[in-house]
C-alpha cells in the first residue's frame, strides 16, 4: 500500500531526504525561517520507503507558495505514476482553490544536455508534468562571480547614484520592459501593462530584500540622462544582482557592462564571498555581458508553468 501525506515537521526531514536533490541542504533553515512549511513537503510512502516527493517554497514567511521546487521519484516501475498521484493530491491541499498553480523550478548541472543521466532526470520530470498541463517556459543560466576573478573595470562614461524615489525606478523598470528578452516578463506582459508589472516587481520583490536600498544604482550620462539601473542585493541565501537593465533609447552602446561593473563593485566592497545572478539562455546579450564581467555558469534552471 502507498501512503500519500505531508511530513509532520522538521523531525521527518531525514525521511523526506531519502530521495536526494541539491536543495536538501536548505530544507532545515527554510523551515525554521518560514520559506517552507511542513504541510508543503509531501511524500509517497511504501513500507516506510519514500517512493516520491514534492515540495513548495516561497520568498518570505507568511506568503503563498511561489514555486514547486521538488518533484522526485525513485526507479520503481510505477515511480512516475506514483509521483503524479502525489502531485495531484498535494496540489489540492497546498494550492488554494481557484489560485494559479505556482511554477515548477528544477536546478540542473550546467552540462545537463550532454550528460545522459542528468538529461534523463530532467526530461522525465518535464514529460511527467506536461501530462498535468504544464509547459516548459524557459531555461536559465545560473551565474556566479568570485572575488578571485576581480572586480570588472568601470567604463567611466556613467556616474551612479541611488534612485531618487520609487517613481523614478518604477518608471525605468517599465521602460526596460520594452523589447525584453526575459521569458517571465514576456509572460506577465500578456496580462498586465509594463507599468503594472514594474510596480508589482518593485513592491513584491525588490522591497522584500533585506539589504540596504542605498546599494541600488541608476547610471547617468554627463547630460543627466539615466540610461539604466542595477539592483545589487542580498536574498535569503546569497548576495545577488537582482535586476539590471538599459532603457531602449540607450541600448547598443555597452552601458550594460558599466551597470554590471557598478553592481558588482557595490557588493564586492561588502567583502562578499560570491555574487549570484541569472539570465535566460535566450538572452544572449545579457549572458555575454555577465561573461565579460567574470561571471561563470555554475548551474542551469528549467522553469515550467501551468498558465
Amino acid at each position: 500500500m502507498t501512503t500519500l501525506r505531508p511530513i509532520t515537521g522538521p523531525d521527518e526531514l531525514d525521511l523526506f531526504c531519502q530521495l536526494r536533490y541539491q536543495l536538501d541542504k536548505e530544507l532545515a533553515r527554510d523551515l525554521a525561517e518560514g520559506r517552507r512549511r511542513a504541510d508543503w513537503l509531501w511524500v509517497a510512502l511504501r513500507d516506510d520507503r519514500v517512493v516520491a516527493r514534492v515540495a513548495w517554497w516561497t520568498f518570505r514567511d507568511g506568503e503563498a507558495p511561489y514555486a514547486m521546487d521538488f518533484f522526485d521519484f525513485d526507479d520503481s516501475p510505477d515511480g512516475i505514476e506514483v509521483a503524479l498521484k502525489l502531485f495531484e493530491t498535494a496540489r489540492a491541499a497546498v494550492v488554494p482553490a481557484g489560485a494559479a498553480m505556482p511554477q515548477y523550478i528544477r536546478f540542473t548541472p550546467p552540462d545537463w544536455h550532454d550528460d545522459p543521466v542528468a538529461e534523463k532526470a530532467v526530461t522525465d520530470r518535464v514529460t511527467a508534468l506536461e501530462s498535468t498541463g504544464a509547459r516548459l517556459l524557459v531555461e536559465r543560466l545560473r551565474l556566479e562571480w568570485l572575488p578571485s576573478r576581480g572586480v570588472p573595470a568601470a567604463g567611466g562614461r556613467l556616474s551612479f547614484r541611488p534612485p531618487t524615489d520609487r517613481a523614478e525606478l518604477v518608471g525605468l523598470m517599465a521602460k526596460v520592459l520594452e523589447g525584453t528578452l526575459d521569458a517571465h516578463s514576456q509572460a506577465e506582459l500578456r496580462h498586465m501593462s509594463p507599468e503594472e508589472q514594474a510596480a508589482q516587481q518593485y513592491d513584491d520583490e525588490l522591497l522584500g530584500y533585506p539589504s540596504p536600498r542605498e546599494w541600488w544604482r541608476v547610471g547617468v550620462r554627463d547630460d543627466g540622462a539615466p540610461v539604466g539601473f542595477v539592483i545589487p542585493a542580498r536574498n535569503s541565501y546569497n548576495p545577488i544582482i537582482a535586476y539590471i537593465g538599459v532603457v531602449p533609447d540607450h541600448r547598443g552602446h555597452g552601458y550594460i557592462d558599466e551597470l554590471l561593473a557598478e553592481g558588482t563593485r557595490v557588493l564586492a566592497a561588502e567583502g562578499v564571498p560570491r555574487i549570484r545572478a541569472a539570465t535566460d539562455v535566450g538572452n544572449v546579450p545579457m549572458a555575454k555581458a555577465f561573461a565579460r564581467a567574470g561571471y561563470a555558469v555554475f548551474e542551469r534552471q528549467v522553469d515550467m508553468t501551468w498558465e
